[in-house]
Formats: structure tokens, sequence, C-alpha cells
């Protein structure tokens, strides 16, 4: 074997050891992390922090943040979950991911410093990035939350400035069945007279109340800045002390993508004074910014294809707005796969609509639903065209072999399920890891 897969097995190794190191999956408690952290002396990071919570939403705007920071010059680390491809996506610096080398260092030096105490899979991650983003001299980092907020390991180290993004019911097992608890958990990230931008039209109490009793500076979507759309498609965006018009429609589909970026530059407004940026490459961020699965089209032979992680309710019904806005002359088959903990009614009824056929499927994880869960489901929504395939790789291969010009398919669901669906049609290519990791020191 080449260096390469050695390096890149040692780097699976590890992942499958911090799998099981810790007893249980999701341990929502701020102790162990905060623990770590001060041994190795990253509880307060020397660079700023932005950190972003939110039902969905999150992707897009840290990747949009990453990018206004790094066309304005600065050297800035960003840190997502859960990834598509690779474990490496979810730690980057000025958009290029960190190398296997890098996170394995990260990880052993985790490992000798944490003792007795026990981290699991997300907070060994979470440790990872903030401890690779010190060693890189980063200035900014963009930290997008695991789960809720207040308990999760992002929320250890203090934001700077904290963004909400939208508040909707997700993880119901976790954080609570109705918005205002779920608001709650997502206030958590907010800091005592810290900036904190909310990007939900109609934010929760909860998360008012909190802002109130810390003297945050609030930054609201309608109330302290907003939006408007041009004809063109480009937009203007009204600030609190400033408007900019004419800027890019944002490149990853959906209206919604409108509100995150002016949630973006709210943020990029209320940090001016720390972290000045330029008028103009809020505009070239905008332009250029990237974020893969999220409502993706692609030409596979005479078939569109289209790719998005929506495993919500509300993500399900931006996907189907989506589909209304464009009918096809075909027909429509749906791929789609989800975690059990979802609401599965909830996230196919709004695509059920548009599908004229399904092919249900498994994703690789312990927590993956039964195909039968989906197509039990799928005959309650009264779709009839129901089969349920083995995983997802045999699933393109059906749905490509039964579509043809006209037709479209919507692979959806959980990032386990569209990310290996976009490589078994390679859509998706690895980058070469020599030329990105180029702005890494010591790479």
């Amino acid at each position: 074997t080449s260096a390469v897969t050695a390096e890149e097995t040692l780097l699976e190794r590890w992942l499958q050891r911090l799998e099981v190191l810790h007893p249980k999956k999701i341990d929502l408690s701020l102790d162990r992390v905060e623990t770590v952290l001060a041994t190795l002396g990253i509880r307060t990071p020397p660079y700023r922090v932005l950190s972003v919570a939110g039902t969905n939403g999150k992707g897009s705007c840290v990747a949009l943040l990453e990018r206004i920071y790094d066309c304005a010059g600065y050297r800035v680390g960003s840190y997502t979950s859960p990834h598509l491809w690779r474990f490496n996506e979810r730690i980057r610096l000025n958009g290029a991911e960190a190398t296997d080398a890098q996170i394995i260092e990260a990880f052993a030096e985790i490992d000798s410093a944490r003792g007795q105490t026990s981290l699991s899979y997300f907070e060994f991650s979470t440790v990872a990035a903030l401890l690779l983003f010190l060693r890189q001299n980063v200035e900014i980092a963009i930290l997008e939350v695991g789960l809720g907020g207040r308990l999760d390991a992002v929320n250890a180290v203090d934001a700077d400035l904290a963004l909400l993004t939208s508040i909707d019911l997700d993880h119901e097992r976790w954080l609570g069945s109705t918005r205002e608890q779920i608001g709650a958990e997502k206030a958590g990230i907010l800091r005592r007279g810290k900036p904190a931008v909310i990007a939900d039209n109609h934010p929760p109490n909860s998360v008012l109340d909190h802002a109130a009793t810390l003297s945050t500076e609030l930054m609201r979507v309608g109330v302290e800045f907003d939006y408007r759309h041009r004809n063109d498609g480009s937009w203007d965006y009204l600030g609190k002390a400033v408007t900019i018009d004419g800027l890019p429609r944002p490149p990853v589909a959906g209206q919604v993508q409108y509100a995150n970026a002016a949630a973006c530059l709210a943020a990029v407004e209320a940090l001016q004074a720390l972290l000045p940026v330029d008028d103009r490459d809020l505009a070239a961020a905008i332009a250029t910014m990237r974020l893969p699965g999220r409502l993706q089209r692609a030409q596979v032979g005479d078939v569109e294809w289209i790719f998005d992680v929506a495993h919500n309710p509300a993500a399900a019904q931006v996907l189907a707005e989506e589909l209304g806005r464009e009918p096809t002359a075909g027909r429509t088959v749906a791929i789609v796969g989800l975690m059990e903990d979802k609401d599965i009614l909830g996230v196919l009824g709004p695509i059920a609509a548009f599908a004229d056929a399904w092919l249900v499927t498994c994703a690789r994880s312990e927590r993956a639903s039964e195909p039968k869960a989906l197509a039990a489901a799928l005959e309650k929504l009264g779709s009839t065209n129901v089969r349920d395939v083995l995983d997802v790789e045999s699933a393109c291969d059906i749905a490509a072999s039964e579509t043809g010009a006209g037709d479209r398919v919507v692979t959806f669901g959980s990032f386990q399920i569209v990310g290996p669906a976009m490589a078994a049609l390679e859509i998706y290519l690895p980058p070469s890891s020599g030329e990105d990791s180029a702005k890494w020191t010591g790479a």
C-alpha cells in the first residue's frame, strides 16, 4: 500500500476508536470538554470565535462567513459537522481541509492530555479543531454547534458573536418538543454583552428573554437588519448602520439562502470594529461560496439529479418548494434514507406530492431508520410505487437505469445517504491532498 492509504487507514482507525471510547453517543454536558480544554490551555482561545446554532442553515452560514473573512484576508478556521464524504471536511483553514496527519497529531495530543476524562466522538473532534486552529494561528474560528447549543461541546468556548439560524423541530429527544424549549437550548451560545444575530423571522420568546438577561446586542432579521430582493436575482442588505446594494444571488439554491446570507452580513456588521471587512469582499465572497449537498443539481446523462441533506420537516418543506418552483416534464424518482430519531412522516410528506416512485434505503449507521419504516410511512401518505433497496449505491443504479430524458431524481435525507450517492455517481471527487492543504503550515 502507498503511504497515503496507510495514513488514511490510521485516521479511520482513530475515528473507529473514538466511536467506542465514550459510553454514551450523545452526552450533553460541558464539564469534560472544559477540563480537557483547560489542560491544553485553550479554554480561552486567542482567536475570535463566531458560533453558529440553529435547526437548518448552519452549514450555509459557516460556509459564507468562512468565504467572507477569507476574501478579506484573514486566517480563518471553520468547524462543521457531520461530513458528507470524509472526516477532514469538518476542520478547514481558509477553505482547505486539514490533512490526516494533522488530525491524527491533534487526536494524539488530546488523548494524552485527557487522562481519565472520557470524551465522545464529537467532543474529541471539537477539541481537535480548536487545537489545530491554535497551532495554525488563526485570527477567527467559525464553529458550527453540533446539537442544540447550551450543552454542546462548541459552547465550551465563549463566542464573540452568536448566530442563530432557523429554530424548528428536529432532535426532539434531546432538545425538547416545542420551539420555546429548543430556542432555550440554542440560545445557550449567547454571551453577556456580546452581539447575537437572529435569522429566524419569529424567534421564540425563550431566545429573546435570554438575550435580554445577558444584555446582548441583538441583530434580528426584520428588526435591526433586513434584505430586499431585486427582480434580477440580486439583493440589497439593509443593516443597522449600513446598506449594501446589488449583492450577487447566493450560489446555493433556495430562497432561504437570501436570509442566511443577510444574517452573515449582520454578523460581519456587528463585528466590523473588531474584524473590518470591505464591501467589495462581501460581494466576492457571496459569488464564490460553495456548499455541496444543499439543493445541488447535477446532470447525469439526460437526467437531472438533485441532492439535498434535508432531514427534518422544515428542510423538507424548503426542498418541496424548490421542486414545485421548477416542475419537470417527466417522472420524479426519490431516493431517501433517514436516521431513526427523525419525524419520518414530517420529512417525507412534503416530497410525496412530487415523487412518482420511491427507493427507500438505509444509511451505514446503527442509528439508521429501517427502510421498512420509511416504506410504511410512505404507504400512509398514499405513495404506491415504493421499493426498499439494500444500499444507496444500488438505489442510484436502479434510478439511473429507470429514468430518461425529462425525468429527475431527488436524493435526500441524511448526510450518510447524500454523500455516498454523490460519490457513487462521481459527482464528488475528493480533493487531491497536495494543492489544497498548502494553506496549512507544516502540512
